[in-house]
Parts: structure tokens; sequence; C-alpha cells
């Protein structure tokens, strides 16, 4: 399970002087890089790879955390091990996967066609990047997961308007926007939670829990394989490959048999000598989420890279070409900026954000973990389908939400369950229970239904009517969820684009003044 009390890793000890010193030296080795080697000889070039080097950075640093925060809060992985993996994936997404031409408008929230002069468009997109970099940077520092992508079609948002007024601006994409601030996290939420409460109906809450893991963690092993697979096919390697539904489905429906035989193999194996306790079981979803970590980020390398490198392609074209084209193609060295970026922010500023998602929010063991990782690439898949801009972010943390309400709903109700059950009993037996209930408080909520079971009669009698029932559910509610990361994150998550807008345009006009 996570432990937000364990002694911080070596990443968490490296001093501040020491991360912001490293960063600055890749941001100067960038500003080398472009100086001398490819020849940029424009000042206003040089600083959007700058900014550019730094949004990746701070993607790097909020992002990723979303990717395998569940994974190190259950004790999947290390901290350590997580940061080396995600960065190695993330590149790796980024570089084979991230494609070799880019939307220069993202999402197409501002019509470029309003912007004829390419100096006006460059300051735009100049300012929208660094707008973008710095609301992340302060959300990171604040310890809130925003969205990257929110971060930034903000920024273009706001300096689109700054420059070419309100009609340039899309607003019915603005709007699908907006939709997805609830769309995301509560598709997230319910599939996490959906899945959680299948674990435990069909494992956890059985008297032959290593019998019931035998018949089921396969299936859920190969349902993640299936839905990794045709995430994978349909938004991580796009770029590559532009497959149809059926034929993701086909390659993820392949993969899935496959791993279904091999897990099934590995438990029945593993069985053997296993324990018929919930740890035991919770250790049975230990490799899945190690991979499960490794494709997303491998995924967020291939897509969300765009984030960083799409403004800063869309000024090398203009740059070139003294036109505004509404793609345009990624130089590699380019690429390469935002692939190193991802990698330095979350090896210097990723472990923050980590721990939060891990285990700030709500309490993680490794079948939970597991449901919120499943929960993102499913939700990713069917609003892809149904047209839904949503966020990662949004849904990896729906589904860290959705998980902790479906604990504190079930200990809720479980708590009232016992109450009812001691107010059916008399004399010597209910002074029994009610000893027994001092302990079942401080109970998980699993230990709390079998403790039901062990003491009730297959006949109960309640004396307690549904408005005291209502008031016992109001005593016993237990906090799940840590309600100061809830309101902050949705506070971060409401004020995103337009802050991130009122920045950028403000860059917009700073940089309009010195370079006109």
């Amino acid at each position: 399970m996570s432990n937000p009390e364990n002694k911080p890793s070596s990443l968490e000890n490296i001093h501040w002087s020491l991360r912001y010193g490293l960063c600055a030296a890749f941001l100067l080795g960038i500003f080398l890089y472009v100086l001398f080697i490819v020849g940029a000889s424009s000042y206003l070039l040089i600083f959007a790879a700058l900014a550019g080097g730094y949004m990746a950075i701070n993607i790097g640093a909020n992002d990723v955390a979303n990717n395998v925060g569940p994974a190190v809060g259950s004790g999947a992985i290390t901290l350590v091990a997580a940061v080396g993996l995600a960065a190695v994936c993330e590149a790796a997404g980024a570089l084979i996967a991230g494609g070799d031409v880019v939307s220069t408008i993202k999402k197409g929230i501002i019509d470029p066609s309003v912007i004829s002069d390419t100096r006006e468009y460059i300051w735009l997109m100049a300012g929208a990047l660094l707008a973008g970099a710095l609301w992340l940077n302060f959300a990171t520092w604040m310890g809130a997961p925003v969205s990257t992508t929110h971060s930034i079609v903000g920024g273009v948002l706001g300096a689109g308007i700054a420059a070419g007024g309100l009609g340039i601006a899309d607003w019915g994409v603005m709007s699908q926007i907006v939709a997805s601030w609830i769309i995301s996290p509560a598709l997230g939420g319910l599939i996490a939670a959906g899945t959680l409460a299948l674990i435990k109906q069909t494992i956890m809450y059985r008297e032959d829990k290593v019998g019931a893991a035998k018949n089921f963690v396969p299936i859920f092993i190969s349902v993640m394989a299936f839905a990794f697979s045709v995430y994978l096919v349909l938004k991580g390697i796009k770029k590559i490959w532009e497959a149809e539904l059926w034929e993701a489905g086909l390659v993820g429906l392949v993969i899935a048999i496959i791993i279904f035989i091999i897990s099934k193999r590995a438990i029945i194996k593993q069985s053997v000598t296993m324990e018929n306790t919930r740890f035991s079981v919770n250790n049975l979803f230990t490799i899945p989420l190690i991979f499960a970590a490794g494709l997303l980020s491998f995924a967020h390398g291939a897509n969300d890279v765009a984030n960083a490198v799409g403004p800063l392609a869309a000024i090398v074209d203009a740059f070139n070409s003294a036109e505004i084209h509404s793609k345009a193609a990624i130089p590699l060295w380019v690429m390469i900026i935002g692939a190193l970026g991802l990698a330095v922010g979350l090896a210097l500023f990723g472990p923050k954000l980590i721990k939060t998602v891990g285990g700030e929010i709500t309490e993680l063991d490794k079948s939970r973990a597991f449901c919120i990782a499943l929960a993102a690439a499913v939700t990713v898949i069917i609003a892809s389908q149904l047209g839904l801009p949503v966020s990662s972010t949004h849904i990896a943390l729906g589904g860290v939400f959705g998980v902790g309400f479906l604990r504190e709903f079930l200990k809720t109700e479980y708590a009232t369950q016992m109450h009812e059950l001691i107010e059916s009993r008399e004399g010597a037996e209910r002074a029994e229970l009610q000893k027994y209930l001092d302990d079942f408080r401080d109970a998980p909520a699993d230990d709390m239904r079998e403790m039901i079971k062990k003491s009730s009669t297959n006949q109960l009698v309640t004396k307690i009517n549904k408005k005291e029932r209502k008031v016992l559910k109001k005593a016993y509610k237990h906090e799940l969820v840590k309600r100061n990361h809830l309101y902050k994150i949705i506070a971060a998550w409401i004020i995103t684009v337009p802050v991130s807008g009122l920045l950028a345009a403000m860059m917009y006009f700073v940089l309009r003044g010195i370079f006109i």
C-alpha cells in the first residue's frame, strides 16, 4: 500500500540549487545548439527554442506524474525506478512516435488566416508557449496536477485574441474543451470505481481468494492488455500507423489472448505458495502495473510532446517559409529538445507530483492502482471514438478520486450496517458487539465487510428507520479522499485556460514591444 510517510528518495534529496542549476545547464545547451549548430540568427527564434525547452521541462514535471503515480503509490515500483522508466518511455514515445508533422494551431481553437503578418504569428506562438510553461511551473510548485494541453490551449487562445481580437477564436471548440473538464474526470472516475467494485465482488470478498484470483485476475489483466494495445495503436503510434478502430481492436484481441494464456499459467504456478489474503492477491497486479506505467508514458510522450514542440515547430516553419501554415514539419533538433526536456523535468521536479497522485490524495494499493491505469486507457479510447476532447491528466485524477470515493462509500455503508446489527441485539451479545465496533471503525472497508458477515445472522431485525440511517451515515462517514487536495486540484483545473490565456496575452504584447 501507499505510504506517504516514507523517507524521501535520492531524487527528492537533490538540493533545489542543483535542480535549477541542471535546468539552467539544459537551457544553456539549447541556446548554444540553436545559435551555433542550427545557425539561428534571430534572437526571437532562439528565445522560442528556450521557451520550448522550458515548456518540455514543465510537462515532464507536472503531467508525467499521472502515468506513474498510482504504480509508485501502491508500492508496485520505487520512485527512482518509476522516474527512470517514465523518462526512457516518454523520450522514446516522443522520438519514435511523435511524428514528422504537427498541427500548428492546437485543437483548431483560433483561425490563423486572421493573422496576415508572420511576425505577429511568431509573437503569438512564442507568447503562448512561454505562458503555458509559466502556468505549469506554478501549478507544479503548488502541487496541483493540471492539463498541459489545456495550458497551451489557453495560451494560444489568449495570445490569439490579443493579436486578432475575439473573432479569431473558435468558441465552439472552446466549449468542447470546457465540457471536457467534467467529462474527463467523470469517465475516469466511473470506470476506475466500477472496475474496483468488480474486483472486490469477484475476488476480494470471496472466502477462497486464491481460487478466485486464479479464475478472474487473468481476465482483468487480459482486459488491460486489450485496452492498452488499442490505446497505443490509436493514440501512441497513430503518426506511424493510422489504424481504424477495428484494426486496433484486432491487434488488441490477439495480444489479450496471448497475455491471458501467459498470466493464467503464471498465476496458477504462483498460487501454490500464495496465502489466502488480500495482500497476496494484490501482488498479482504488480507486473501489469509496471507495464501500464511504461505504456502510458510512451503514449504520453508520443502525444503530449506536441504541446512543447508544436508551437516551436510552427515558429521555425514561419521563419523559414515567411508564411503561416496549418501544419508544420518538426525538425529533428526541435523533437530532441522536447524529448530531453520531458526527461529532465520528470527527473528533477516530477517526484513531488508523483507522490501527490500516488498517495497523498487517497491511499492506493495495487488493485486500486490497476483500476486507475485501466480507466485511463479505456476512457481515452471511448472519448476518441466519440470525438470528445479529454485530458489524460483529468482522466487519471478522476480515477484516483473515483477509487477514493468508492472506498468512502463502502466504509460508511458497512459502519451503518454494523450499527444496525448492534441495535438488533440485546444484553451481553449487544455489549460484546459494541466492543467489536471500536475495532471495526478503524478497519479497512474489505475487513469491515468480513466482520459484518461473521457477526450477523441470516435474519437481521433492524430498528433503524430511513431518517435515522441517514444520520448514521453522516456520523460514520470516513473521508478517505483528502479534501484539501480535491479542492486545490479542481480550482487549478478551472483556472488553467483563463490564467494561461491572460499570461499569453501579456507575453504577446511584451514580445511585440521588444521585437517590433
